[in-house]
């Protein structure tokens, strides 16, 4: 009977913390998007809105060929099966009062300033970029 009473409490401790971080909320959401392919970017997009919609202010950090989703200018093939862009998805975000930023090393980088970008969009500062990813409060996804 020991054992079997051992054996439960023992079970209970290492359920406890997984049931508990299952129905946490989170408030606070930063997407770092990298990625050159066009499915992740939209998947991103489509969970960012998704986390938008239950409440959560999202954040998104775009770097590398990713950055290319802020620009005026460019434009990608729609995905099924909404058939909407990224940078659609992306300006949803936006219109939402996501905060978007692509990395600083972006625009020096591409040859390009400010003015390329869409609005809503800005330059990250590596400072407050650095504040965020070690907020506690902030949920970090990478794609």
């Amino acid at each position: 009977m020991r054992k079997i009473v051992i054996s439960a409490v023992l079970a209970a401790t290492l359920v406890a913390p997984i049931m508990a971080s299952a129905t946490e909320t989170v408030d606070k959401v930063l997407i770092t998007l990298t990625s050159a392919e066009q499915q992740t970017r939209g998947m991103a997009m489509v969970l960012g809105n998704m986390m938008q919609a239950k409440g959560a202010k999202v954040s998104v950090l775009l770097c590398d060929s990713a950055g290319d989703m802020a620009l005026k200018e460019y434009k990608s093939e729609p995905l099924k099966p909404k058939n909407v862009t990224p940078e659609q998805l992306l300006q949803k975000l936006i219109s939402g009062g996501a905060k978007v930023d692509v990395c600083a090393l972006y625009l020096p980088n591409k040859g390009v300033g400010m003015e390329a970008l869409l609005d809503g969009v800005g330059a990250a500062k590596p400072p407050v970029m650095a504040d965020a990813l070690m907020d506690s409060d902030t949920r970090v996804f990478n794609f």
